[in-house]
């Protein structure tokens, strides 16, 4: 039982030890080039997006401010490589308790955050959609002969309730065996050190450990693959955190954090709750990917963004768990009204059971000319085959035509160039940025290096930033147009297919540009477009 356990333990480590890589510098074969999404293919041999490359070309030049919204869970706007990056809302006195320009939000002099109380609290956790749909049938049905329902609810029913069961069975047990590996990992440490008599340890004070005893040996086996993967003490509580997150709060049908926000949640149509707090208690996620796309580029601190030119307006409508519908859509029409020109949105779930209010948003957005910038999703699914919302085909027929879907590209090259976590699809991604050990900000003048689409979505968001800010008489659509059209196509690569092992794909065949995002190209398409349409 407990060899069953360890080894469980072992493959769920294995998959989620990437999620906590910190370092930046490249000092082996596994660490990323330092600044490499920003570097050039061809000087710097890496397959970054050319922004340095760009700039020297855009160089005496003046571009113009441009403001992008970024959806998420937050943004630390008192960061110091944001300082001048943040918007600020012209018509708003802060902290006046008014609606100044009367907007119907009062004091959001930054932004605005949809999943905050009156009050000034937070919702932090929040359930997934799936656990909020099961909930939600649970209590439709409840004393109802299931087996009388007509076919098609009886099957929907069914579908979500085996689902849940097993999602939150399979959290429980890796829950439950990350445990076990952490307490065992912490008896080992101390009985090793122990037994070598030594305060602290090292891969090589481990690996040179001989003894015939089993417990020394387990200890010792338990402590070598912590060393060799990069995992701490506080790597491991990351870890337990994550999974007791989605065990109390995730899956659990019972938890509401609506109370925290104080809307009606069954008003779909509601726009106007929340509060005026852009940071909220955990925006690790969020200042990371606004750091991506707007950090100065100036100042010599920790990391370059790639718009030089930019604002970001703060939008708090992603907790730890699945956003919700409503807030989505609220969050988009906030950021068009109050002057967005790009929506960054690093976030994803599987069921969208109020994606007609969405698709309005969407569409609302459309009308008005601004571009909506999607990550994929970190499934390594084919979302043409598999749902992952919000997404640029409309319920009703037809497809956004300001929308851009993101995978994950990597610094490594051959087969492993696709991140092995990225979603794809042929329809239904555009495109590919990098999003593997991307460094840029977080909390508290914080730096980490973090991987995701939810990374390579800020990428694209600031090369279209960067098109607007120098190329201002372009639409949204022709930005996206000039992204995707100038995608660097690698023809004849040959990559693993995320999430199948040992199987291979041209890479061409994971988008719909068969390419990768790249501002150098980007710049010189809008440079000839713009020739174009002087003739």
């Amino acid at each position: 039982m407990r060899l069953h356990i360890l080894t469980a333990t072992l493959a769920i480590l294995a998959q989620i030890s990437m999620a906590f890589a910190s370092d930046p510098f490249a000092d082996s074969l596994n660490r990323a080039p330092e600044n490499w999404y920003n570097l050039d293919p061809e000087t710097n041999r890496v397959q970054g997006v050319s922004t340095e490359k760009t700039y020297e070309i855009l160089a005496g030049r003046k571009g113009q401010k441009v403001i992008v919204a970024v959806i998420d869970s937050g943004v630390d706007i008192d960061h110091e490589d944001l300082q001048g990056k943040v918007w600020i809302n012209p018509g708003e006195i802060a902290g006046n308790g008014v609606d100044d320009d009367q907007n119907g939000y009062v004091d959001d002099l930054y932004g605005w955050n949809f999943i905050g109380g009156t009050d000034g609290s937070h919702v932090n956790y929040d359930t997934y959609e799936l656990t909020r749909e099961y909930a939600t049938l649970q209590k439709k049905y409840e004393g109802i002969d299931i087996e009388k329902l007509p076919k098609k609810e009886r099957e929907h029913f069914r579908k979500i309730e085996e689902k849940f069961e097993q999602k939150s069975g399979e959290a429980q047990q890796e829950y439950q065996a990350f445990m076990y590996f952490y307490k065992n990992y912490k008896r080992s440490q101390k009985l090793i050190e122990a037994y070598l008599d030594v305060d602290s340890l090292s891969l090589a004070d481990v690996q040179s450990l001989e003894s015939v005893d089993d417990v020394v040996l387990m200890a010792r086996g338990f402590l070598e693959y912590a060393f060799e993967n990069d995992l701490d003490e506080s790597m491991l509580e990351q870890g337990i955190e994550h999974y007791e997150e989605s065990v109390k709060y995730g899956y659990n049908p019972e938890y509401d954090s609506r109370t925290i926000v104080g809307d009606n949640y069954t008003d779909v149509s509601e726009r106007y709750y929340g509060n005026s707090d852009v940071k909220g208690p955990d925006s690790r996620h969020g200042t990371h990917v606004a750091g991506i796309i707007a950090a100065n580029r100036h100042n010599d601190l920790g990391t370059k963004g790639i718009a030089d030119h930019v604002e970001i307006m703060a939008i708090r409508a992603v907790p730890n768990g699945d956003e919700r519908d409503k807030d989505v859509a609220n969050a988009i029409y906030y950021a068009v009204d109050n002057g967005a020109q790009i929506i960054n949105m690093s976030f994803g779930k599987s069921l969208s059971p109020n994606k007609a209010i969405v698709d309005e948003a969407v569409r609302y957005a459309e009308e008005k000319g601004v571009l909506l910038i999607h990550a994929a999703g970190n499934s390594s699914e084919n979302i043409d085959e598999t749902d992952n919302f919000p997404t640029k085909a409309y319920q009703n027929k037809g497809a956004a035509s300001n929308w851009i879907e993101v995978g994950a590209s990597s610094w490594k090259g051959q087969q492993d160039f696709v991140a092995e976590f990225s979603n794809y699809g042929k329809r239904s991604v555009d495109v590919f940025a990098p999003g593997v050990d991307v460094y840029s900000t977080t909390p508290n003048q914080g730096y980490e290096s973090l991987s995701g689409t939810s990374m390579a979505a800020p990428v694209t968001a600031g090369v279209a930033a960067l098109l607007m800010s120098y190329y201002p008489d372009l639409s949204a659509t022709q930005v996206k147009d000039i992204i995707l059209t100038s995608a660097v196509r690698l023809d004849g690569l040959k990559v693993n297919v995320p999430g199948k092992m040992g199987k291979e794909v041209s890479f061409s065949n994971l988008s719909l540009t068969g390419g990768v995002v790249n501002a150098y190209e980007a710049v010189k398409r809008a440079e000839s477009y713009q020739i174009d349409q002087k003739r």
